[in-house]
């Protein structure tokens, strides 16, 4: 390692000398209490890390655990809190003494195996002195370069290790100290504690519910969030809240505290400090405002949460009457939050320029705040200040305006307003300006993320069906959610195909992985499963055909599917499986079972496979469910026992309104995967057609027994009308299967709700063309113009290899 930082600093680079120069410079600060974050925070600025850390070693050396971190949440980069020290993870090999550089394409072989970044992130693993690690996760397209390697070794010589985390929490606890076992919650706790929450020591049991159940209950939430472990990361935490008292309004305490793992075998402890915070004015100048802002805004993922977080960070102690933050789009400023929210407490100006629901409005139409939006720099006016109507309102015991900046541009601005005059101090405005631009950056970001986010949603609902459609003597509904993990795309999807001769096909499916790639082709599989649907195949021959074309797009993923044909005629089914869950029926007396349905391999894996088709008998008002994992399984429910769940929640539903029952199923989704859901009830036709069918031979006579058998049939049914103009139909349409085809022809008679339809197959793929104009002496192509001139409607449909040429007409009653 001091090989690489020599020759990087003797190249001068000037990045180089300026991080030499201010690691130096935290260095020498002996006194702070931040150092080792300000050091890793160094990663971020010179080596264009996302995401950076230090692992040091457990006080049994059997981990590595996270001592502390900077950047973006852990999270975001597929991160732990700890690592084995004998295990094979990039923390683990660098502990040992060998730096570790991974691209996207190193990580995403490693995924399967190891804990590691799945997105397209390059990560670093640099020893350091005293053992464990440096860890750094870039974003960026092109990794770290020469220079941010060299920047990355200056700071993993910097980096000083914090003492490992006892093995034991036997130690005397400071003025109001606590510590809190994170699996049992049994908490030890300085005795000055039990007195902020007016409890005598002798009656304290030791449970830390014992101590929530005195806080406010509008406070809990927030409380809870720090004390249960799930929700937890390695790193400070500050908040304050309030506990309640005998006589009086409610006391305001301030806890900080710092979660420390136990290392294997013991578990996590909560450890810090409670202190009376209800006679102090916040002190503005502390830096632990801004820290507490900074580690709030590092998890803010959305525009929302920025707004939020800085409403959170400001108001209270700065002691304001109101705070506005937006975006700055243009040249309007987008209303993000408003606190309060309520309409009556903001200008009646505003109400009644940008309306109750505060879209946005022009900066233009307050110059003062434009001018200071030019300027960036924050502005404060205090009371009796000249300022157009707009802004005077919203503070006239003086106003704050902080315009956010984020990088070479302007991300938007935040208002902060008094009712009574407000003295303005020093220590203030310090805190306003620091707060800008954290602010500032993590508004872009939250942008960027929403943008992201709204992408994918876009994507998503572009490659699964807009609506579904109208069946006969059925009703669909369907229901699609994302993973709550991250932003990446998922592979479920699902399909409702309407057929010929009432036939429907459902299809369920799912591409292997959560990436754009697994999108795309999940795209690409309904899109192919929908054509040989449509082409007229059998339920086998469609997902035999599917699986031969994903095996030659030679992609390394696969898919499963289930594919149900139902013939909405006769209330029966055909089903096939590629490696995926079976329908689940619900019958009408309310019985469930779990269709019994052969199946065979994934799709992709195996080019000869076989795909058995399985019957269904559908009675009428039988429901048919088909789902994907991502709603049976989870990390704590087997399939088999989340099959079996599924089918008791289908049993107690009212298949009478299928949307609600969808909505339920999916308000109990474990939520760990995406999850597609498609729900059919059967009720069968109300009104069964008629049909007959003949085989057209090639004889002489053959036009001649098609309309002798057509107006038979058209006798038999009771119809009158139309049938010189539907002979005259039948005769052109096999005359042209006869001449321009070989092999079989069929022609298919259908009356159903007053139209009837006279159809000719035969195993030409070739549609008819309709000719564009006809000549005097020509002696054919009158036919296709004669069918669509006397008939309602004509068109083609493939079948099984070849066409159906037909053509309707509306009968009157």
């Amino acid at each position: 390692m001091a090989n690489v930082v020599g020759e990087g600093a003797a190249g001068g680079s000037t990045r180089t000398l300026r991080a030499q120069g201010a690691l130096r410079a935290i260095a020498a600060d002996r006194a702070s209490t931040e150092r080792l974050r300000r050091t890793l925070e160094q990663a971020l600025v010179f080596a264009g890390a996302a995401f950076a850390a230090l692992y040091a070693p457990s006080t049994d050396g059997e981990l590595l655990y996270l001592a502390e971190s900077a950047g973006v949440p852990r999270t975001l980069c597929g991160v732990r809190d700890s690592y084995p020290v004998a295990g094979r993870a990039p923390v683990a090999e660098a502990h040992r003494g060998r730096p570790v550089w991974l691209g996207p394409e190193d990580l995403a072989a490693q995924a399967q195996s190891r804990r590691v970044p799945s997105r397209a992130f390059f990560l670093a693993a640099l020893p350091v002195r005293g053992g464990g690690c440096l860890l750094a996760v870039s974003e960026r397209a092109h990794g770290f370069d020469a220079d941010d390697r060299v920047c990355l070794g200056l700071v993993a010589d910097a980096v000083a290790f914090p003492e490992p985390p006892a093995a034991t929490d036997g130690a005397d606890l400071p003025h109001g100290g606590f510590s809190l076992a994170m699996d049992t919650g049994r908490v030890r706790v300085d005795e000055n504690i039990l007195e902020l929450f007016g409890l005598d020591p002798d009656d304290f049991d030791g449970r830390v519910e014992t101590l929530l159940g005195l806080t406010v209950p509008e406070d809990l939430p927030s409380l809870m969030s720090v004390v249960e472990a799930d929700h937890m990361t390695i790193g400070d935490r500050e908040l304050e809240f309030r506990v309640l008292q005998p006589t009086g309004p409610p006391k305001w305490l301030r806890l900080s505290g710092r979660l420390v793992p136990g290392g294997e075998g013991r578990p996590a402890r909560l450890v810090g400090t409670v202190a009376d915070a209800s006679t102090l004015r916040s002190d503005i100048t502390d830096v632990a405002r801004v820290q507490r802002l900074a580690a709030a805004l590092a998890t803010a993922v959305t525009v929302r949460d920025v707004g939020k977080a800085v409403v959170a960070a400001l108001r209270r102690p700065l002691r304001a009457d109101r705070i506005a933050l937006a975006e700055l789009e243009g040249d309007r400023l987008v209303v993000t939050v408003l606190d309060p929210p309520e309409p009556d407490a903001w200008p009646a100006l505003w109400r009644a320029e940008w309306r109750t629901e505060w879209p946005d409005a022009p900066v233009r139409t307050m110059p003062t705040l434009a001018a200071a939006l030019r300027e960036g720099r924050a502005r404060i006016w205090p009371a009796g200040s000249s300022l157009e109507e707009t802004l005077a309102d919203v503070g006239p015991g003086g106003l704050a305006m902080l315009p956010l900046p984020a990088g070479h541009r302007m991300a938007g601005a935040c208002l902060i307003g008094w009712d009574t005059p407000h003295d303005f101090g020093a220590d203030e405005r310090a805190l306003l300006t620091a707060a800008a631009g954290l602010a500032g950056q993590a508004l872009m970001r939250a942008r960027a993320f929403d943008a992201e986010h709204e992408l994918v949603g876009m994507l998503q609902r572009q490659l699964l069906p807009r609506r579904l459609p109208r069946l006969p003597g059925a009703v669909a509904v369907a229901r699609y959610l994302p993973s709550t993990a991250g932003l990446e795309l998922g592979g479920d999807w699902y399909d409702v195909i309407p057929l010929p001769d009432n036939h429907v096909a459902l299809v369920i499916g799912d591409v292997q992985g959560h990436s754009a790639g697994a999108a795309t082709l999940m795209g690409q599989m309904r899109t192919a499963l929908r054509a040989y649907a449509v082409e007229g195949h059998p339920p086998d021959v469609v997902v035999s055909h599917a699986n031969r074309l994903l095996m030659d797009m030679e992609t390394d993923l696969f898919a499963t599917c289930c594919y149900v044909d139902i013939d909405m005629e006769e209330g029966f089914a055909w089903c096939v499986r590629a490696g995926h869950l079976p329908p689940v029926l619900r019958h009408p007396d309310g019985r469930t079972e779990i269709a019994e349905a052969e199946g065979g391999p994934p799709l992709g894996v195996i080019r000869q496979s076989d795909f058995p088709m399985s019957p269904l008998r559908l009675q009428p008002g039988t429901m048919v469910a088909l789902t994907t994992d991502g709603l049976v399984e989870s990390p704590d429910i087997d399939i088999d026992e989340g099959m079996d769940r599924f089918a008791r929640q289908l049993a107690a539903a009212d298949p009478a309104h299928l949307e609600p029952v969808a909505d339920a199923l999916l308000g109990k989704a474990p939520r760990s995967d995406d999850v597609a859901l498609l729900l059919v009830r059967y009720d069968g036709m109300a009104a069964r057609p008629l049909r007959e069918s003949w085989t057209v031979w090639r004889v002489p006579q053959a036009v001649g027994h098609a309309r002798r058998f057509t107006r038979r049939t058209l006798r038999s049914w009771g119809v009158s009308e139309n049938v010189d103009a539907a002979l005259l139909v039948v005769s052109e349409l096999v005359t042209n299967a006869l001449v321009h085809t070989d092999g079989q022809v069929r022609l298919d008679l259908t009356l159903v709700n007053g139209r009837l339809r006279l159809a000719v197959a035969d195993a030409s793929p070739r549609t008819p063309v309709k000719p564009t104009s006809i000549g005097w002496e020509a002696t054919g192509g009158r036919g296709i113009l004669l069918v669509e001139a006397v008939s309602a409607a004509w068109g083609t449909l493939p079948v099984s290899g070849g066409k159906q040429v037909w053509a309707e007409f509306v009968l009157r009653h």
